[in-house]
């Protein structure tokens, strides 16, 4: 079993350790059962950093998975899981975060999470997820009061730490001018053909762990791409090292100095997603990769909605710094 890196950040309880590579639990559509079994397995390879959030409907077989893993010796307690969970756009009210949180808890059956995010900048008015998005059910997020219900349910020690999903400076710096709890974590997209440079180094100057998701490209899914995979710079680097694309691709970000959740439900795949700390990029290989051209950026979210409104370019501009 791979024993994976560990950073610290920010937490009620002073530093706390936050494991490097997680397990996304996104989008996930084979079942329950299915995925308390990928939990259960990941948790044999080595992952003990599973990411969550309520939208994605997994937070439930995520808790029982842990609970199998409990059940059959591979853990000794919860303690030794670090579970990240989302706040849905639909609860971005000040009023709401409570509640939300406490919902989650209960999906997951657990007395607490290690980090909750603020999953978009934005606040929709829709009770349920529906496709696509009509644009007159998206709102400005009134971030003060929603930051403020984040740190309620960190002073509650209903989680260990708070942070953003999907948020570029200008809006950091807006909760960074009224925060008592800094945020702790920023979960963004990040990889070879997206490279965050501007965001790693604004975050890592305010103590800002970024969590980079779709390190692969996410290809497959209706906001993804097979871009990082057929990347020929990074096709070539694997060729000469003998590694995958995707082994480049996740120790280039973690050389970065940041976290990263992948997903995969092959067990030899998961297992190769760990296979990247004895061995490094040369100044060569990193230098090429830094000379890839950077993508036109997609917003995520924008693969749901009817148009985009006022909002929704706000956001796009945000996230398409480099």
């Amino acid at each position: 079993m791979v024993s994976i890196p560990e950073t610290t950040i920010s937490s009620s309880n002073g530093r706390r350790p936050i494991p490097l590579i997680g397990m996304g639990m996104a989008m996930l559509v084979e079942g329950s059962d299915k995925v308390k079994a990928t939990v259960v397995e990941a948790i044999k390879v080595g992952y003990r950093h599973f990411d969550t959030a309520a939208l994605y409907g997994t937070e439930k077989a995520l808790g029982e998975g842990i609970t199998e893993a409990l059940r059959q010796g591979l853990i000794n307690s919860r303690a030794e899981i670090f579970v990240t969970t989302k706040l849905w756009c639909n609860s971005a009210e000040g009023h709401l975060v409570l509640p939300a949180i406490k919902q989650s808890l209960q999906n997951l059956g657990l007395d607490y999470v290690d980090l909750y995010l603020i999953h978009w900048p934005l606040k929709l008015n829709q009770e349920e997820f529906k496709l696509p998005i009509p644009k007159e059910c998206i709102a400005a997020i009134n971030i003060k009061d929603v930051w403020e219900g984040m740190e309620k349910c960190q002073n509650l020690g209903l989680t260990k730490s708070i942070g953003v999903s999907n948020f570029a400076p200008r809006k950091i710096e807006e909760i960074l001018s009224f925060a008592k709890i800094p945020p702790a974590v920023n979960q963004v997209e990040m990889n070879p053909l997206w490279q965050q440079k501007k965001l790693n180094e604004f975050c890592k100057k305010n103590d800002i762990l970024i969590t980079a998701y779709s390190p692969l490209g996410a290809s497959g899914t209706k906001w993804g791409h097979n871009r990082v995979m057929e990347c020929e710079v990074l096709q070539d680097i694997a060729k000469s090292k003998g590694k995958t694309v995707a082994q480049i691709s996740l120790r280039w970000i973690y050389e970065q100095g940041v976290s990263f959740v992948v997903k995969s439900f092959n067990t030899e795949r998961m297992k190769q997603n760990l296979e990247i700390f004895d061995w490094s990029l040369t100044e060569e290989e990193l230098n090429k990769i830094s000379q890839i051209p950077q993508r036109k950026h997609v917003y995520l979210i924008g693969s749901f909605v009817t148009e985009p409104n006022d909002v929704m370019a706000e956001i796009d501009a945000d996230l398409s710094f480099q």
